[in-house]
């Protein structure tokens, strides 16, 4: 399953960290298309704080082949454009957001046999979903309520820098569609594919999504011109290299989107520790002031009685 995602990059960060080999072995990066999606606007355009937790109903950014826009554009070219994460079907009619699907997730098994997926996998609608990342709660084997489950940051393997444009981005294989609301106004969404866990990740959850983890799986993937649909879904493999660690139950609520999303537990319970450590010393200091202030109005009452005794 895949149900939140990391990334945190705008749109032309995402281009020079998506760069592919042309057919003529020249270096290019995807064009973008800043797509009007009915108004709806991708988190990380402008903002000065990014979104480090994205939710199905959010606007995130896909790649998909520069042919679904232009009929003589090489298949083989690509397009950056937001989108809708979770599949509008096309036959819905009324307010988007009220379709009544769950559309986030399609099991790689039955998207031959869809009425909503098969469409658009057989229509060349490819697409692939870039992130830094995704979370998983831990399903298998927990007894625990769902807030209380364990929860992971999954991504590629990182080096030692942290810089924005040096983070090895996790590519996700996916599908997408258009809708046109009553105005004729577009709206592109997509959908995220995925498959039965192998061992390496049915300890933590029993459905993995679509990683596409080389070039060449990413261009085939691209390219249903040259790859036909049942060709293209051979591409997908389970996913060897990628990494994970444990981060707070914070990430549990769509609506914190701070980097303490993304953040090691172990580091989330030190800040937490720093943080407790300074509020004790800063009470204690305050209750060691009051209690100076105390006694130092005791002594004034003190002398003030003595005063008038003598008077």
């Amino acid at each position: 399953m895949c149900g939140r995602t990391c990334m945190t990059l705008a749109p032309e960060q995402v281009k020079c960290s998506c760069k592919y080999k042309t057919k003529e072995d020249k270096e290019s990066e995807p064009k973008y298309r800043n797509e009007y999606n009915l108004g709806r606007k991708y988190c990380n355009l402008n903002l000065p704080d990014p979104s480090y937790n994205s939710a199905p109903g959010d606007i995130c950014q896909i790649i998909v082949s520069a042919k679904n826009f232009d009929d003589n554009a090489d298949s083989s070219e690509r397009v950056l454009i937001p989108a809708l994460w979770g599949i509008v079907p096309k036959w819905h009619k009324g307010d988007y957001r009220k379709h009544g699907l769950t559309t986030n997730n399609a099991r790689l098994e039955k998207l031959t046999s869809s009425k909503l997926y098969n469409p658009a996998l057989e229509s060349g609608r490819r697409c692939i979903l870039v992130i830094e990342g995704f979370y998983e709660w831990q399903t298998v084997d927990s007894k625990l309520k769902s807030s209380q489950r364990p929860v992971y940051f999954i991504q590629m393997p990182q080096g030692e820098s942290k810089a924005k444009d040096e983070i090895k981005l996790m590519f996700v294989a996916g599908l997408f569609d258009v809708w046109n609301d009553a105005d004729g106004d577009s709206l592109y969404s997509f959908t995220v594919i995925t498959y039965e866990s192998d061992k390496h990740f049915d300890w933590l959850h029993h459905r993995t999504p679509a990683i596409l983890e080389t070039e060449d799986q990413i261009s085939d993937w691209l390219d249903y011109e040259r790859i036909p649909s049942k060709e293209a879904l051979n591409v997908i493999k389970h996913p060897k290299s990628i990494v994970w660690y444990q981060v707070s139950n914070y990430v549990n609520s769509t609506k914190n989107k701070l980097e303490q999303c993304r953040k090691p537990i172990e580091d989330v319970k030190a800040e937490s520790n720093k943080k407790n450590s300074l509020l004790s010393w800063i009470n204690k200091r305050k209750n060691s002031e009051d209690d100076k202030n105390v006694t130092k109005l005791e002594d004034l009452e003190e002398n003030s009685s003595k005063r008038l005794k003598q008077e």
